[in-house]
C-alpha cells in the first residue's frame, strides 16, 4: 500500500512538471538552422518577390504559459529573427503582451513574416511592426540583368543583319539609279534647250523621287511588318504635323517650283525686288541668290519673290535710258535740240535700232530743260557706260556750238532804285 501511494505521487508529480513546461514552436528557422524555402503552394499564394519567404503552418502555434513573462517572449523572438539572417539590427520589445518589432529587411514578404511569427506566439496581444523595407541593389543580379538584356539585343541584332544588308544593298542601288536617272534627264533637258532653272528643277525632282521610292523599299525590307499601306498611312499622318511645323519652308519650296517652271527670269538676269537689285546667280527650290552691283550676295526666300513685284531689267537685250540737259534762256531751242541729237547719235553705246528722243521738258529756274532718251544695253554696267558717253558727247557738242549750259542763278528785281555807295568816297569821308 505504501508502494502504491509512492508510485501515485510520482505520477502526479510528473504530470505537474509536464503541464508547467514552456515549449515554443514557430514556423521559423531555429538557432543554428538554415531558413527553409517556401513550398510551391505558398509561392503561388503570396505576392511575387525578389527573395524567398518562409511560410507558416496555421495549425502549429507557439505555446507559451498563460502567464508567460514578457522577457521570455522577447528573448525567443529576438533569437528567431537573428537566426533567420533576413533582418538588419532586429530589435524586439514586449510590454504586457504587446510586441514591438524594429529593424530593416529587403522585402515586404519578410516584414510580413515577422509580424506573422509574433502574432502566432502565445500570450501575444498585439504586434507593432516597425521594420522598414530597403530595396538593396545587388551587383550580381544587376549584372545578370544587364547581361541578359545585352544578349537579347545581340540576338535580335543578328536576326536583323540579313535584313540590314538587304536594305543597304537597296540604298546603294537607289544611289546608282539616281545617278543614271539624273544623267538621262540632264541630257534630255539640254537637247530640249530648256532654261537653266527649269533644268535644275527637273534634276532635283528626279533625284528626290528616286530616293523617296528607294528609301520606302528599304524600310519595307528592313521592317517586314511594315507594309506599303502602313508606310503611306504613317507618312500621311506625319505630313500634317510636318506641314504646320515647316509651313514657311514648304511655302518657299512651292514658290521656287513655280519660279523655276514659269517665272520670267533665269540665271544671269538682272532683277529688282524691293530694295534688292542685282544679277541672279542661282535659283533653288527654297531660295534665290542675287549678286548686287557692289559685290554683296543677297539670298532671298522664293516666297518673297513670288509675292512682291519683281522688275526684270534684262528681259530684253536693250532698255531705254534718260538724262536731263538744260540750256540758257537766251539760246535757240531748235538749234540746241539738233546739236544734242547729233551728239547722242554718234555715241557707240547707243542702240541705232531705236530712235533718239529729245523733248523740251520744262522751264526751270535757270534753264530750259530737255529730256534726252535713247536705248542701250540692258545690264546696269551697260547703262552706266552709255550714260557717261552720252553726257560727255552732249557737253562737248554744246560747247563747240557756243550754246550755254547755265549755272543755277536767281534774278532779283527791286521796286525802287538802290543806292550804291562808292567805296573810295566812303573811305575819304572817314
Amino acid at each position: 500500500m505504501t508502494i502504491s501511494k509512492i508510485s501515485f505521487a510520482l505520477f502526479v508529480a510528473l504530470l505537474t512538471i509536464s503541464a508547467h513546461a514552456i515549449p515554443i514552436t514557430v514556423a521559423a528557422p531555429q538557432d543554428g538552422d538554415a531558413a527553409s524555402e517556401p513550398s510551391a503552394d505558398e509561392e503561388s499564394e503570396s505576392p511575387a518577390a525578389d527573395d524567398e519567404v518562409v511560410g507558416t503552418d496555421e495549425d502549429v502555434a507557439v505555446k507559451v504559459d498563460a502567464v508567460a513573462d514578457d522577457d521570455v517572449i522577447q528573448q525567443r523572438l529576438q533569437k528567431i529573427f537573428a537566426a533567420s539572417d533576413w533582418f538588419v539590427s532586429p530589435e524586439v520589445e514586449v510590454n504586457e503582451g504587446i510586441v514591438i518589432i524594429s529593424g530593416r529587411t529587403d522585402t515586404d514578404q519578410r516584414r510580413n513574416w515577422a509580424s506573422d511569427v509574433a502574432r502566432r506566439t502565445e500570450d501575444v496581444v498585439a504586434v507593432v511592426n516597425n521594420i522598414t523595407v530597403s530595396q538593396s541593389v545587388r551587383l550580381s543580379e544587376s549584372m545578370e540583368t544587364v547581361g541578359a538584356s545585352l544578349t537579347t539585343l545581340w540576338t535580335e541584332f543578328l536576326k536583323q543583319v540579313p535584313l540590314m544588308v538587304a536594305a543597304l544593298a537597296i540604298i546603294l542601288l537607289t544611289w546608282l539609279v539616281a545617278r543614271i536617272a539624273v544623267s538621262v534627264v540632264n541630257k534630255t533637258a539640254k537637247r530640249s534647250h530648256l532654261r537653266h532653272g527649269l533644268q535644275d528643277l527637273l534634276l532635283q525632282l528626279t533625284t528626290c523621287g528616286v530616293w523617296v521610292v528607294g528609301l520606302m523599299v528599304a524600310a519595307i525590307v528592313m521592317f517586314p511588318g511594315m507594309t506599303p499601306a502602313k508606310l503611306l498611312t504613317v507618312l500621311g499622318l506625319s505630313s500634317v504635323a510636318i506641314g504646320f511645323a515647316f509651313k514657311d519652308i514648304f511655302e518657299n519650296f512651292f514658290a521656287g517650283v513655280l519660279i523655276l517652271w514659269r517665272f520670267p527670269f533665269d540665271k544671269g538676269d538682272f532683277i529688282e525686288c524691293g530694295e534688292v537689285s542685282g544679277c541672279v546667280e542661282d535659283i533653288t527650290v527654297r531660295m534665290t541668290s542675287i549678286r548686287q552691283v557692289d559685290g554683296q550676295l543677297v539670298v532671298l526666300p522664293n516666297a518673297m519673290l513670288f509675292k512682291q513685284p519683281v522688275y526684270v531689267l534684262t528681259s530684253k537685250a536693250s532698255r531705254r535710258t534718260t538724262v536731263i540737259c538744260g540750256i540758257a534762256y537766251d539760246e535757240d531751242v531748235a538749234t540746241a535740240r539738233k546739236v544734242i541729237q547729233e551728239a547722242v547719235q554718234k555715241c557707240e553705246s547707243v542702240d541705232t535700232g531705236h530712235d533718239v528722243e529729245i523733248f523740251a521738258r520744262e522751264f526751270a529756274d535757270s534753264s530750259i530743260n530737255f529730256e534726252v532718251t535713247w536705248w542701250t544695253g540692258s545690264t546696269p554696267l551697260d547703262e552706266r557706260k552709255s550714260r557717261d558717253e552720252v553726257v560727255e558727247s552732249v557737253k562737248g557738242s554744246l560747247d563747240d556750238a557756243g550754246i550755254e549750259i547755265p549755272f543755277p542763278y536767281r534774278t532779283l528785281t527791286f521796286k525802287e532804285p538802290l543806292t550804291v555807295a562808292n567805296s573810295e568816297a566812303a573811305s575819304n569821308d572817314a
